[in-house]
């Protein structure tokens, strides 16, 4: 498989090149990067920010300013990206940055302590190369090199090829039909639910969602209140009954963690839901393959549509489907992007 990689590691890059570093976003992505910078002895020049978000604020002790003002500054510079992006005008504005100046967006960890690069698809290139075998298609073959030549460059260049619309997804690959009995693990606030309701327009005889984080429960709560055949449970997906610390975060981006002081209850979907299932996504920051041990026997039994997140950790882009085919090697894997910067919302999707 490392063949298939060209691209220099980005820190390797960063590290080489003569221009002055600048970081663009504000917040834990930037710290993992500014700390990741520092810990090979390159400082960054200056930082910026959105428009809307540049009100007088410093930060890592410098004043956040406005693009514009790093383009009076300097007549050349490198751009670090370091927060996470799906709205299409914020993208379009970084894709024509990226034509003025040079600039990646480094893939920090999500749940996980290390960083991605050459040397870690090397350190696992077989099992990189057997979960490349087991996609069904060349443009899910293309899109994951692609991707993993994003992981390792941070050239955004190689999302935007490997990007595809979701709607495609349920339609050609999911075939969402009007009997679909649907498991969302990680509900968040129900954004995937709506998707999947659209998709069936409506149409479905059941929908069960997890949801771990107390305040992203309540919102689902409220968000599907009105929706008939749901139950959804404030639980994490585990692979059996526990107890597990919680790290809380803003957004969607709570984990679970052995430094977290929250406590909160998890299980498994083969203990939790009787149903057959026909439709299972998890999307549950860094605990997929710990929730694929909990619904093998779900896996086994019914061969339901799957669409795994594989963005979280490392290893997820081999492991996943690994773990998937030793369950049941009856199912083909499609890979895609959708539309994100970094590369979140890269998707195995598994059909029989």
């Amino acid at each position: 498989m490392i063949e298939k990689i060209v691209e220099q590691n980005v820190w390797d890059v960063l590290k080489s090149t003569p221009l002055p570093i600048v970081i663009y976003g504000m917040g834990n992505g930037a710290d993992m990067v500014i700390d990741k910078l520092h810990s090979m002895g390159v400082e960054f020049a200056d930082i910026f920010a959105s428009d809307k978000f540049v009100r007088g604020q410093f930060f890592r002790g410098k004043q956040v300013v406005k693009y514009d003002d790093i383009c009076k500054k300097y007549d050349d510079f490198f751009i670090v990206m370091s927060f996470a992006v799906h709205d299409d005008e914020t993208i379009e504005n970084v894709i024509k940055m990226s034509k003025e100046h040079p600039l990646v967006a480094p893939d920090v960890p999500v749940a996980d302590d290390s960083i991605f690069t050459r040397e870690f698809i090397e350190e696992h290139d077989e099992e990189f190369a057997t979960a490349f075998s087991l996609l069904a298609d060349d443009e899910s073959k293309e899109n994951y090199i692609n991707i993993l030549n994003f992981k390792v460059s941070g050239k955004i260049e190689y999302l935007l090829k490997a990007e595809k619309e979701k709607p495609f997804v349920y339609e050609e690959i999911l075939k969402i039909s009007d009997d679909e009995i649907f498991v969302d693990l990680g509900a968040y606030d129900g954004d995937t639910i709506r998707e999947f309701i659209e998709a069936c327009q409506g149409k479905y005889k059941k929908i069960f969602g997890f949801e771990a984080d107390e305040k992203n429960f309540k919102k689902l709560s409220v968000n599907t209140e009105s929706l008939e055949n749901i139950s959804i449970y404030n639980l994490a997906a585990w692979d059996k009954k526990e107890t597990l610390l919680f790290e809380k975060k803003k957004g969607r981006n709570s984990k679970l963690s052995s430094s977290g002081n929250v406590e909160v209850l998890a299980d498994s979907v083969d203990n939790v839901i009787a149903d057959k299932i026909t439709v299972l996504k998890m999307d549950i920051e860094g605990s997929e393959e710990k929730a694929l041990d909990g619904a093998r026997e779900t896996i086994i039994k019914y061969k339901p549509k799957l669409y795994v997140c594989a963005y979280h950790r490392n290893s997820d882009m081999f492991l996943l489907p690994l773990k998937i085919n030793s369950f049941c090697e009856d199912y083909r894997f499609y890979f895609y992007h959708h539309r994100y910067i970094p590369a979140w919302e890269s998707n195995f999707y598994g059909v029989i």
